[in-house]
């Protein structure tokens, strides 16, 4: 492009926004030029573990879980794009699937780091001084979850019978899957591990499950012409987000959980083998893609 054409699109761009193109134009004689560390920040980044015990293997702890959130936020930016979208084609669909993919593709064969980066017997050092903290609370994997599929898919199997669409979210909230790991659902005490969590996010999540009821993946595919919900690239993307998410990255955090835990009580003090494995909850997101067959087996061959 010449330099006049230039000239002339940001000149046009500024007016456009009520701005004085020569006041942005002489802005630019002072502007520092980019660095990495400038745009990237990674001083910042660098200085956000916080160890707090001796225990070297702490920091592998600390930053491993750091980069799950840095990945689950680009997941979160990739189903946005698909929430927000007017008019869905096959192809981005599809696209932003694999992306989604990639990304908790990457998350599931990362666990090697932790579940073999870490020596047990420094683990069981530390782990005690972060009770009641627990991975649990990554409110951001929760928020994947209303934005991926019905709110329905996400309630503890004993009640969805009981629940529906136009049951209130707080009492849909009380019933998710996720409550089974610190709340006796008989007596409806919750531990701390809960109750923290909720003193922190349970005001957001009501709203991000309003937001998502209408344009979360699954009832977005829905919304879609027959013929585009045949798209068979589509089918197979969905399929692997699912199964991806719902059962191999979860059965990557099980055995590297058994792994450190044992028998004992995860740190927050859920029993985390019935809340985290597939057969017990059967967490599906988009049980259309599924045959009969496959929804009936979910999870029982891991």
């Amino acid at each position: 492009m010449e330099q006049q054409e230039i000239l002339k699109h940001i000149e046009e761009k500024y007016v456009a926004i009520d701005q004085n193109p020569e006041v942005h134009l002489e802005g630019l004689l002072y502007a520092k030029p980019i660095t990495y560390w400038d745009y990237i920040l990674p001083d910042a980044l660098l200085n956000l573990q916080i160890q707090r015990t001796t225990q070297p293997d702490e920091m592998v702890f600390i930053m491993y879980h750091q980069i799950n959130e840095l990945l689950f936020k680009m997941i979160l930016w990739e189903i946005d794009q698909v929430s927000d979208c007017e008019a869905i084609t096959a192809p981005f669909f599809t696209e932003k699937l694999r992306r989604i993919s990639r990304y908790f593709d990457m998350l599931a064969s990362s666990f090697s780091i932790m579940g073999e980066g870490m020596e047990k017997e420094q683990y069981m050092r530390f782990r005690n001084t972060l009770t009641p903290a627990s991975g649990f609370q990554s409110a951001q994997y929760r928020l994947i979850e209303f934005a991926s599929t019905e709110l329905i898919n996400l309630i503890d199997a004993r009640f969805r019978a009981t629940i529906d669409r136009n049951t209130p979210y707080d009492h849909a909230y009380e019933h998710l899957y996720w409550q089974a790991a610190g709340k006796d659902h008989v007596t409806g005490k919750k531990n701390t591990l809960i109750r923290l969590f909720e003193k922190r996010y349970k005001a957001d999540f009501l709203r991000k499950m309003e937001k998502y009821n209408t344009s979360n993946l699954y009832t977005r595919f829905k919304q879609l012409p027959q013929e585009v919900k045949k798209d068979a690239a589509l089918i197979e993307a969905m399929r692997h987000y699912d199964y991806t998410v719902n059962v191999t990255w979860v059965m990557a955090h099980y055995h590297a959980a058994a792994k450190y835990l044992g028998n004992a009580e995860a740190t927050g003090g859920s029993d985390w083998r019935k809340y985290m494995h597939p057969k017990y909850q059967r967490r599906i997101f988009f049980p259309e893609v599924w045959s009969d067959e496959e929804l009936k087996n979910w999870g029982q061959d891991v």
